[in-house]
């Protein structure tokens, strides 16, 4: 074999090795990046109003034609408690808007509790700092909101599903419930009808790290299309249960955390969307409000 042709093949040798480096980094580069900009997609750290607290507008990819964006409330339960109210218990004479309801409780942000009926009886378990609000379950829905344990042996507010999870009635485990649809269980089935129905919604869901979201959206869809795109778009989510729809879909914010979120930098794009003068609000019987823990002393109101 002549010098030259053996110098040609060491040299395709050394291409070909240098070609396999290539595809090999350029594979883990793509993997870096695919996780970097999936992990960047979910984190909603645009308003960080609180240690453990923060609203930002989630943008859906591409896949989830039927979904506009969403406002998402990220609450952790450890620095933020959940209080359910019902207005007879409270002593009001009739619901209160939501916007009225955050005024007169305090709280920093406040959001509807579920479906109820013409007469304002809520429809399902309903518990306030333990006790029945005069409710009874109901056989189909199967989503129960749970906050604030008896025994503080477990995570302080979950996304329960009935269809797998135990309530035990004569002894609820946890103080305050809330029992509405389940959207989205943690088999990532699906469990409401594709009806083709559209209404604005509020969702809350449960997070793997323990976390809760509060989602609200920013155009009427179906709830079949959110399900969906919160399944194949939004992993980290464990399971997620529709609270109530239409014109009774609603979140408030206080004044105060509005008033910081304002004079903080950047652009917040859901300031708009919950500051109460877009949208017509309804009576509703049964909100759910959320406030920092007292052992987080002053949390409410930090704007990080």
């Amino acid at each position: 074999m002549s010098a030259t042709c053996s110098d040609t093949m060491v040299q395709n040798i050394h291409f070909q090795r240098s070609l396999t480096v290539v595809r090999f980094l350029l594979g883990i580069m793509f993997v870096v990046f695919s996780e970097l900009s999936t992990t960047t997609a979910q984190t909603l750290t645009e308003g960080q109003l609180g240690d453990g607290l923060s609203i930002s507008v989630w943008n859906p990819p591409t896949q989830c034609q039927d979904v506009a964006p969403l406002v998402a409330v990220e609450i952790d339960p450890d620095r933020y408690r959940f209080t359910v109210h019902y207005y007879q218990q409270d002593g009001f004479s009739g619901p209160l808007d939501i916007r009225q309801w955050q005024e007169r409780t305090g709280h920093d942000l406040v959001f509807n509790a579920g479906l109820f009926r013409e007469n304002y009886a809520y429809l399902g378990l309903l518990y306030g700092n333990g006790r029945s609000l005069g409710s009874k379950r109901h056989p189909t829905w199967l989503g129960l909101f749970v906050a604030e344990p008896s025994v503080d042996r477990t995570r302080r507010a979950r996304v329960l599903d009935l269809t797998f999870d135990t309530f035990d009635e004569g002894d609820p485990p946890y103080r305050e419930v809330a029992q509405s649809l389940m959207l989205l269980d943690r088999t990532g089935k699906i469990r409401v009808r594709q009806t083709g129905k559209r209404a604005h919604q509020t969702l809350v869901a449960e997070k793997g790290d323990g976390h809760l979201l509060v989602f609200k959206t920013t155009k009427a869809t179906s709830l079949h299309a959110l399900g969906e795109c919160l399944r194949d778009a939004f992993p980290p989510l464990r399971q997620v249960m529709a609270m109530d729809g239409g014109s009774s879909s609603d979140v408030a914010v206080s004044s105060a955390l509005r008033q910081a979120t304002s004079k903080m930098a950047g652009l917040h794009s859901w300031l708009p969307l919950l500051d109460g003068t877009t949208l017509t609000h309804i009576g509703l019987p049964a909100v759910i409000g959320v406030s920092p823990r007292r052992e987080q002393g002053g949390a409410k109101t930090s704007a990080r």
